[in-house]
């Protein structure tokens, strides 16, 4: 903190909040979730982030094909196309600008 202890130094600011704020479920989902986790004996949030975790590796071949099929057609690598869309600055291609760069499976680019 600086001599006053008022402002923190930019080095001592706290991390930014990791959490995902996901709306109401609806009764009936609410419900599952509330029978399921008490069933597996965990709380509502472990059991909503572990269903959320195995989805998630259920379509892990198929956001890997979406990026790659992405990738190409915007001519650049798979990494480099996942590494934009993590850091924000993956753009969407606007209607008219991708004419001529459709993708067809097998295609080596």
């Amino acid at each position: 903190m600086d001599a006053v202890g008022l402002n923190p130094r930019k080095d001592e600011m706290p991390k930014k909040d990791e959490r995902l704020a996901i709306p109401a479920l609806g009764e009936y989902y609410n419900d599952l979730l509330t029978v399921d986790a008490w069933v597996n004996g965990r709380t509502k949030v472990v059991q909503a982030q572990s269903l959320l975790c195995a989805k998630l590796q259920e379509r892990d071949k198929l956001i890997k094909e979406r990026v790659e099929y992405l990738a190409k057609k915007r001519g650049i690598t798979f990494d480099e196309m996942w590494e934009q869309i993590l850091n924000g600055t993956a753009q969407k291609i606007v209607p008219g600008e991708g004419e001529g760069l459709e993708y067809k499976p097998g295609d080596e680019g």
